[in-house]
């Protein structure tokens, strides 16, 4: 699982995706009411996951931890 979804976020970082995600997915049911608001689910994944697909694919690695494997 680790090379489908390396770990390449800082904890920190995980908690404001988190919160980020729990904000925006908030707009469905408060606010606006829009759909627009599921978008919140996509940080709240990796956030949980502790894997940026972005990252990934742009080498980025906020972990302090590096999992790569040479």
């Amino acid at each position: 699982m680790n090379k489908i979804f390396p770990k390449n976020e800082h904890n920190i970082e995980r908690i404001v995706r988190v919160l980020a995600g729990i904000g925006i997915l908030s707009l469905v049911f408060i606010g606006p009411q829009t759909l627009w608001g599921l978008v919140g689910i996509v940080p709240i994944f990796t956030g949980l996951v502790g894997s940026c697909p972005m990252y990934t694919l742009l080498g980025i690695n906020t972990c302090p931890i590096s999992t790569k494997e040479d």
